[in-house]
């Protein structure tokens, strides 16, 4: 493969949308990161070797300090960043153990449908906000 085509292979990512009734877990990117200031939902780059639920324990863990129970992929989306390709892979997620800390994250928030519209989301969280709004308006 030639360089080219490496860097234009997509980063698989993973985030978790934890839903506690009508609310949703928000975490904020730490300064010194990239988009760092956004919220969005918490997760990560995937390693080599693991399964995209796997690591989404993982990064929950090591983020969050939390132990999550992974459920469906909500939704898929690719987004051109000027730097790099990302594939974001969302999954409905479900806090098992632990209270959230703030371990590789700057904040967090539960936060309601309604209150979404007051956070920034980085591009690429966009299309799954609809689907979030619809999950949280159902409870």
């Amino acid at each position: 493969m030639s360089e080219e085509t490496v860097a234009a292979l997509p980063v698989i990512v993973v985030a978790a949308v934890c839903l506690d009734g009508d609310r949703v877990l928000l975490t904020r990117r730490p300064s010194g990161t990239h988009l760092a200031g956004a919220w969005e939902f918490p997760g990560g780059k995937l390693e080599p070797g693991e399964s995209p639920e796997e690591a989404v324990v993982r990064e929950l863990r090591e983020e969050c300090g939390v132990t999550v129970e992974v459920g469906p992929c909500l939704d898929v989306t690719f987004w051109r960043y000027p730097r790099k390709n990302v594939l974001l892979l969302f999954y409905r997620a479900r806090i098992v153990e632990g209270a959230v800390q703030h371990l590789g994250v700057d904040a967090h928030a539960w936060v309601t449908a309604g209150e979404l519209d007051g956070y920034t989301f980085p591009p690429a969280d966009e299309r799954v906000l609809h689907t979030i709004r619809a999950l949280l308006t159902a409870r």
